[in-house]
C-alpha cells in the first residue's frame, strides 16, 4: 500500500487532488493537509511515499515547507511534486533548489499527475530497495576475509541472486581494476555473462574511454576513502541504444583496508528526457518555438565575453509589429496568434545560421545578428526584415494591415550589457514608429559622443605606435596531466600614460575599423617572436607562444610572408609560433585563408582555433582548414562544474578533438575544482586565472627557470646574449 500527502490551502483543490490520486494504483491511501503546519506535524510520526504540495500558501511558503521536510533524514529521499504557475520561473527554481524532484504546472492535466506520481513512486521503491540490499551487500563484504571466499559462501550466493533481481547495474573492481562481481542486469545490458567477466580488466570489457575515465574516478575513491557524488554517464547497450545513468562509487573494505570500487548505475534516460523538455520550455517561446527573452540574455552575454578580446562585433534587431491589436480585436485571437508564428517563421528565414531569433513577449521580436564586421552589413539585415517581413504577414487571411518598425542597437558603441542593448534598441524601434513605422532606425543618442570618442581612440592608438606604448603580457598555459607550464598566450596591453593598461577591448575593436590593427599586429608578432627566440637561446625547454591574429590581416596581406619575414630576423624556431585564429577570419573568403593557412603549415608554424565552440561554423575550421588544436572558449569552461550544457560541449569538444588527432585546450580555468573536471574529460591543456595571470615576460621567464631548475647566474645569462 502507498501512502500519498497532499497539502494545499483550497479545500477544492485537495479533494480533487485526493480523487486523482486514488486512480494511481490499488491500495492507496491519501491524506490531505490544508497547510504546512500541519502537515509537518503530520510528517513528524508518519512516513508517506509521495507528497504533492501547491507552492504558494499561506503561512509558508513551497521552497521553505520542502527545506523542512528535506532536513529530516527520515523524508530525505521521498518523492515530492510541486503545483506552481508555469509564468513564473523562479517560483519553480526555488522549488527545485529546495528540493523537490518534480514539478506540475498549474491548472493540473489529470492524466500527466497520475503517470508522473506512478513513476516517482515506482522509482521511490526500486530506490528503498537497492539502497536496502546495497547496505547489507557492503555489510556482508566487510565481514569477508576476502573476495574469493566472500562469493563462495552459500549466503554471500543468496545475496548476489537477491542483487541479480533489481534493474540497476551493480559491479566490483580491484584496486587493479579487475572485475570481482557484475550482476546480471549490467551484465545483460553490455551484452556479457557474469561468470565470463570476473578477473577481466575494466579496458577489455568497458574499452579504452570508459575504462581510463572509470580508472581515474576509482583512484579517487581509493584514495580519499570516501564514496563520490553521484554523476551521469552515458552507457550503449548491446543493441546500439544509448542510455543514461546515474553512477555512484564507494570504497570496498575489508576492515580498515580499501581492497577495491563498488559501483551502481541508475537508468535515469527519462527523467533526463523530461529534464530536457523542461529546459526547452524554460527557453523558448511556446507559441512560436523561437527563444525566449531568458536565451537571448544568455546568448548576448557569451557574444560580449567573445567581443571583449576584439573580436568584432554584433546587433541586436527590436522589431515591433504595427497594427497588431486591431488584428486581435478585428479577427480574434487565433488570427493574432497566427501572424506571430508566420512573423517568427519569417524572420528565421531571413537571418544567418549564427544569428538568434526570439520572442520576447506579446507582438515584439528581437534578432541577435552576430559577428558583424560593417554597419552595412547591420544595415542591409534591417532592409532585408523589412523587405520580407510583408510576405509572411501576407499568408494571414485578414483585413487589417500589420507592418513592422525595427530599431537596431550596436555593441558595444551603445551598449555594454543586455539591458542597455536591448533598453537602446528599443528607443530605436519606437523613433520608426514615431516616424509612420514600417522601416528601420539605428539608435543614435549618442552619435555626435561616438564620433569624438573615436577620433580620441584614433589619436591615442597612432601616438601609441609611434611612441612604443604597447607591451605584451603573457599568460602561462600548462600541461593538466604534470602541472608544468608548457606555453603561454600573447595578449596586447596599451599604456595610458598614468602608469596603468587599458585592456584591449577598449582599443582594438576600433583598430579593426580603422586599419590601424596592421601594424599593431605585426608588433605583436614580431615582439612575441623576438621574445621567443630570446628564450630559446637561454637554453629554456621548448614552448610555444601563441599570438591572436587579425581577420583584417588575412584581408589586406600575405599572412605567410609576414610571419616568415618576422621568423628569420628574429631566429625564433617556427615550431614554437602559434597562431590562433576566431571564426570571423574564415567569413569572407574561405578558399584564400585556406591557402595561407596552408603556406604556414609549410613554415612549420601551429595554428589553433581559439574561442572554439561560439559560433556555428566552427566545425567547418576543423574540416577544411589545416590546424594542430582547438581552444575551447571560456564560456563553457567557466561553468561547467555546475551547467550540464556546457560541461556535455567541453566534454564533446574534447572527444571530437581527440578523435581528429588534435590538441584540446581549455581557457578560463578559474578553480581547481574545473581542473580536475577537466583532467577527468582528458582535456590536454589548460590555461586560467588557477593557474595565473597575464603577466610580464620577465616573471613569466623566472618561473620556467624555477620549473627547469635552471641554475645559470641571471646576469650572466644576459651577458651571454648581448
Amino acid at each position: 500500500m502507498a501512502l500519498i500527502l497532499i497539502v494545499d490551502d483550497q479545500n477544492t483543490n485537495r479533494q480533487i487532488y485526493a480523487q486523482i490520486a486514488k486512480r494511481i494504483e490499488e491500495d492507496i491511501e491519501v491524506v490531505t493537509c490544508p497547510g504546512p503546519a500541519e502537515a509537518l506535524l503530520w510528517l513528524k510520526t508518519h512516513a508517506p511515499d509521495l507528497i504533492l504540495t501547491d507552492f504558494n500558501m499561506p503561512g509558508m511558503q513551497g521552497d521553505d515547507f520542502i527545506g523542512h521536510i528535506r532536513s529530516d533524514p527520515k523524508h530525505a529521499d521521498v518523492p515530492i511534486i510541486v503545483v506552481t504557475v508555469f509564468e513564473d520561473r523562479t517560483l519553480r527554481l526555488r522549488a527545485l533548489d529546495a528540493g523537490a524532484t518534480d514539478l506540475l504546472l498549474s491548472p493540473v492535466d489529470h492524466r500527466e499527475f497520475v503517470a508522473r506520481a506512478r513513476n516517482l513512486l515506482k522509482m521511490h521503491r526500486q530506490s528503498q530497495v537497492l539502497s536496502h540490499r546495497a547496505n547489507a551487500l557492503l555489510e556482508s563484504l566487510k565481514k569477508s576475509e576476502s573476495i574469493l571466499a566472500w562469493t563462495q559462501r552459500e549466503n554471500a550466493s543468496r545475496l548476489v541472486n537477491v542483487i541479480d533481481t533489481i534493474p540497476v547495474m551493480v559491479s566490483a573492481t580491484d584496486l587493479d581494476g579487475c572485475f570481482l562481481f557484475m550482476n546480471v542486469y549490467k551484465a545483460n545490458f553490455l551484452g556479457l555473462k557474469p561468470e565470463d567477466v570476473i578477473g577481466r580488466n575494466r579496458l577489455d570489457v568497458l574499452g579504452k574511454q570508459k575504462s581510463e575515465r572509470n580508472s581515474a574516478i576509482d583512484q579517487l575513491v581509493i584514495s580519499s576513502r570516501n564514496g563520490l557524488r553521484s554523476f551521469e554517464e552515458e552507457f550503449t547497450g548491446s543493441d546500439g541504444t544509448k542510455r543514461v545513468f546515474l553512477t555512484s562509487k564507494s570504497p570496498l573494505m575489508e576492515g580498515d583496508t580499501v581492497i577495491g570500487v563498488v559501483t551502481s548505475s541508475q537508468d535515469i534516460t527519462d527523467r533526463k528526457a523530461a529534464e530536457t523538455h523542461l529546459h526547452h520550455m524554460a527557453h523558448h517561446d511556446a507559441m512560436t518555438g523561437l527563444a525566449n527573452r531568458s536565451m537571448l540574455r544568455d546568448r548576448v552575454d557569451r557574444e560580449i565575453g567573445r567581443c571583449r578580446r576584439g573580436d568584432g562585433r554584433f546587433a541586436i534587431h527590436i522589431i515591433d509589429l504595427d497594427g497588431f491589436k486591431q488584428v486581435n480585436d478585428v479577427h480574434g485571437h487565433a488570427t493574432g496568434d497566427e501572424l506571430l508564428v508566420r512573423v517568427g517563421e519569417g524572420l528565421r528565414e531571413i537571418v544567418g545560421e549564427n544569428d538568434l531569433v526570439a520572442r520576447l513577449g506579446g507582438d515584439e521580436f528581437a534578432v541577435l545578428q552576430a559577428n558583424v564586421t560593417s554597419e552595412s552589413q547591420i544595415e542591409q539585415l534591417g532592409k532585408n526584415i523589412a523587405a520580407h517581413l510583408p510576405g509572411a504577414i501576407a499568408l494571414v487571411e485578414m483585413s487589417s494591415p500589420v507592418t513592422a518598425s525595427i530599431g537596431i542597437s550596436v555593441h558595444p558603441e551603445d551598449g555594454a550589457d543586455f539591458e542597455q542593448l536591448v533598453r537602446n534598441a528599443d528607443l530605436a524601434m519606437y523613433r520608426t514608429k514615431a516616424a509612420s513605422g514600417d522601416g528601420f532606425c539605428f539608435f543614435a543618442a549618442n552619435m555626435d559622443a561616438r564620433a569624438r570618442e573615436e577620433q580620441r581612440i584614433d589619436n591615442a592608438l597612432r601616438q601609441a605606435l609611434e611612441d612604443e606604448q604597447f607591451v605584451l603580457h603573457y599568460q602561462q598555459q600548462v600541461d593538466l596531466k604534470t602541472g608544468l607550464i608548457i606555453g603561454c598566450e600573447a595578449l596586447l596591453r596599451m599604456r595610458d600614460g598614468e602608469g596603468g593598461f587599458i585592456p584591449p577591448g577598449e582599443f582594438l575593436p576600433r583598430a579593426e575599423r580603422n586599419g590601424l590593427i596592421m601594424p599593431i599586429n605585426e608588433w605583436v608578432i614580431e615582439e612575441a617572436c623576438r621574445q621567443g627566440a630570446r628564450w630559446h637561446r637561454m637554453g629554456l625547454p621548448d614552448f610555444t607562444i601563441g599570438v591572436n591574429l587579425s581577420p583584417v590581416q588575412f584581408q589586406r596581406q600575405s599572412v605567410p610572408l609576414l610571419v616568415a619575414r618576422i621568423l628569420g630576423e628574429t631566429g625564433m624556431p617556427a615550431h614554437l609560433l602559434d597562431l590562433e585564429l576566431t571564426e570571423s577570419i574564415v567569413l569572407h573568403d574561405r578558399e584564400q585563408v585556406a591557402i595561407q593557412l596552408g603556406q604556414l603549415r609549410d613554415l612549420g608554424v601551429k595554428i589553433s582555433i581559439d574561442d572554439y565552440g561560439t559560433g556555428c561554423s566552427s566545425l567547418s575550421y576543423v574540416k577544411h582548414f589545416p590546424v594542430d588544436r582547438l581552444k575551447i572558449d571560456q564560456s563553457f569552461v567557466r561553468d561547467m562544474q555546475s551547467n550540464p550544457s556546457d560541461a556535455a560541449i567541453v566534454r564533446a569538444t574534447i572527444n571530437l578533438g581527440h578523435s581528429l588527432g588534435l590538441e584540446v585546450i581549455a581557457e578560463g580555468v578559474e578553480t581547481k575544482a574545473v581542473a580536475n573536471l577537466l583532467l577527468l574529460e582528458h582535456c590536454d591543456k589548460a590555461q586560467g586565472y588557477h593557474f595565473g595571470r597575464p603577466q610580464g615576460a620577465d616573471v613569466l621567464e623566472q618561473q620556467m627557470l624555477a620549473q627547469t631548475g635552471n641554475k645559470i647566474d641571471h646576469v650572466e645569462k644576459i651577458q651571454g646574449l648581448a
